[in-house]
């Protein structure tokens, strides 16, 4: 199955809104850290995820992260 890295962002006066979407959304996605920006000002987040397809990866997040969501496939690659 493809992975993807869905990469997030959102301005800064949107942080709160952006976290609170995720409210009564049900997603494996919830409960678990997630690398960010935000308490340093970036306002940024990243998620691997496995997807059939991208559409399908952004399926896992409520739609106003996922407005604001590129999901890149990606592959791991092994650094000689």
């Amino acid at each position: 199955m493809p992975t993807f890295l869905l990469h997030h962002r959102h301005d800064p006066d949107e942080c709160a809104a952006a976290f609170a979407a995720w409210q009564g959304f049900d997603s494996p996605l919830r409960h678990r850290p997630a690398p960010s920006t935000c308490l340093a000002g970036g306002h940024e987040m990243w998620w691997h995820v496995d997807a059939t397809d991208p559409s399908e990866a952004l399926a896992l997040m409520p739609r106003y992260v996922a407005e604001r969501t590129e999901p890149i496939a990606v592959r791991e690659v092994e650094i000689p």
